[in-house]
């Protein structure tokens, strides 16, 4: 039986009085960061923004049209370049042409570019690559990013997949071109999981979905019987943790992504919100509210007894690891109205770091360990980020209702969900962190509580 949303809901609003119903506290996937995440609100790392590199990329050719389940490699070769070119345009730096539009690439001229051609079209980068199709039935995708100005290679790359994995052979090409040009890590081969949402409002019907990070290649993975919420992808990208809601009774949920088998971490009569990964997959945060008083606990990811992290009058909610895994960042309304705080690992050291005006909410860790994304409550929802220490503060977004930060694997991009005014209706969106680039990524059905995935091994 399906569990009755607005019920839960309604005692959930009634607990949390003016606060955030389902925070999104969450921890970011693992990373190579600095052994301490920067303190120092001039350790600030800004971002260097050119919007007009002129990027021309051509439909990748093949050595011969090969007939494959995914289509022929012909077939393919524009398609990589299309994705290719959507990441990079997606992201907000580049300028990417093609490859509709641009002239047909010889696979001779795959490694020995017309340059004078590319010049002469206003190309000042030029990324061509090939698909072939093999022997054994695999694919191999070649991608190379060129000076046309030095007329140089800059980096190559190449991928052998099945087939059906070419988009993430196109991915990974877009991720190396990224990385050449920008000196960041990647993000764009990486998975997203959100909360699908369908049916009326006063009978929501909320399921664990997952898709690429462009939006492609998406599926439920949960039914909708139980209410599924707050979703987390684990470190080793395995598994998803999610809070699911059967009639009353909160329990939290590893599903195996692959497999779907699942297994129960906790469970309780009591309210539960925001199940959170340690960067080691090792524990989980989550918060419990018990004789009217929330606070937040930890247990072992494999299951066992739950320890207590927080015990100061009203709701403490989160938390969210910093990268290294020894500080946890939490929202607290123990000041009156909800701030943001921070607190070692085993609870000790809370204090309170922001200092605005309004309210703040679903703190979440960047995983360079060098910002924490919230939502920002005055007036209307916003999404912001501000430093370790709680200096540096910026909006970066400017809706009615944004809330649920998550980061991009490389700490540069923040996905939240985004409800319309009225209707009702959730979409997931991103911004970048000069609050300039923001896009909508497409669902099929209504989305929340996106969480964004590491890089795909």
């Amino acid at each position: 039986m399906e569990a009755n949303t607005d019920e839960v809901e309604g005692k959930m609003k009634q607990l949390f009085a003016l606060i955030l119903v389902f925070s999104t506290i969450g921890i970011a996937a693992a990373q190579t960061v600095p052994a301490t995440p920067p303190q120092d609100d001039r350790e600030l790392v800004e971002v260097d923004v050119r919007n007009d590199l002129n990027l021309a990329i051509p439909a990748m050719p093949t050595p011969a049209d090969v007939t494959t389940p995914a289509g022929s490699t012909a077939t393919l070769g524009r398609a990589v370049s299309e994705v290719i070119s959507a990441n990079l345009r997606n992201a907000g730096l580049f300028k990417p042409s093609g490859p509709a539009g641009l002239k047909a690439v010889s696979f001779a001229e795959v490694t020995a570019p017309d340059y004078g051609h590319w010049s002469g079209a206003g190309a000042e980068a030029l990324v061509q690559g090939f698909v072939r199709g093999n022997a054994d039935g695999t694919l191999t995708v070649g991608c190379y990013l060129y000076d046309v100005t030095l007329r140089s290679e800059l980096t190559r790359a190449g991928y052998s997949v099945a087939p059906r994995d070419w988009r993430r052979a196109a991915h990974k090409c877009a991720d190396a071109i990224y990385s050449k040009l920008t000196g960041e890590s990647p993000f764009f081969d990486s998975r997203i999981a959100y909360i699908a949402e369908t049916g009326p409002k006063n009978r929501r019907v909320k399921r664990l979905a997952i898709m690429d990070s462009d939006g492609a290649n998406h599926r439920f993975l949960t039914n909708g019987q139980a209410m599924a919420l707050t979703p987390r992808f684990s470190p080793d990208y395995r598994s998803i943790l999610y809070l699911s809601y059967l009639g009353q009774r909160p329990r939290i949920f590893v599903l195996n992504v692959e497999t779907g088998a699942q297994r129960l971490v906790t469970e309780s009569a009591n309210p539960t919100f925001s199940p959170r990964w340690s960067p080691d997959g090792r524990t989980v945060l989550y918060s419990m509210a018990v004789a009217g008083n929330t606070d937040i606990y930890s247990v072992p990811a494999t299951g066992g007894t739950p320890r207590r992290l927080t015990n100061a009058p009203g709701i403490d909610i989160g938390g969210s690891f910093s990268p290294d895994g020894s500080r946890i960042v939490f929202e607290s309304d123990r000041s009156g109205s909800q701030q943001i705080y921070t607190m070692n690992a085993d609870g000790s050291d809370q204090s309170r770091i922001s200092s605005g005006g309004g309210r703040y909410a679903t703190p979440e860790w960047s995983p360079r360990g060098d910002l924490i994304a919230f939502t920002k409550i005055a007036g209307n929802f916003r999404i912001g980020t501000m430093t370790p220490g709680g200096g540096s503060e910026r909006i970066l977004t400017d809706s009615w209702q944004d809330e649920a930060p998550t980061w991009s694997p490389n700490g540069r991009v923040i996905q939240f969900f985004r409800t319309a005014q009225g209707s009702g209706k959730t979409t997931v969106w991103q911004v970048d962190l000069t609050g300039v680039n923001e896009r909508r990524i497409q669902t099929p059905v209504d989305g929340s509580d996106p969480a964004w995935g590491p890089i795909l091994p």
